[in-house]
């Protein structure tokens, strides 16, 4: 299920997620490998991992650039699959539903 949604936001958000510095359409002429100014593109899992793991450090330059890195919408998007993620990986491991899991991290009492 998480492959379905993971390929599905790559095809949304992947294009926009990181402009051509030479605008739409634009082509640059690739680095080479190996280079020192060869630089990946960071995608919107990258910034989604970097934006929630500085969220739980207090560092607000971190995310303030990792904020940068994707669209807005990206961002959520990515954000939404980490925390669903973690919800299952927390669930299997506890042997509990995500439900549960996710009430119990919310502080929210159980049903």
């Amino acid at each position: 299920m998480f492959d379905r949604i993971h390929k599905a936001g790559a095809r949304l958000f992947g294009a926009r997620s990181t402009p051509s510095p030479d605008g739409p359409g634009g082509s640059r002429p690739a680095a080479s490998k190996g280079s020192a100014t060869a630089k990946r593109p960071h995608n919107l899992f990258e910034a989604a991992a970097v934006y929630v793991s500085a969220h739980a450090e207090d560092d607000q330059d971190r995310i303030d650039e990792a904020a940068g890195w994707v669209s807005p919408e990206a961002l959520s998007f990515g954000v939404n699959e980490l925390a669903c993620r973690a919800v299952v990986a927390l669930a299997r491991e506890r042997d509990e539903s995500p439900g549960t899991v996710a009430r119990a991290l919310l502080g929210l009492p159980a049903v």
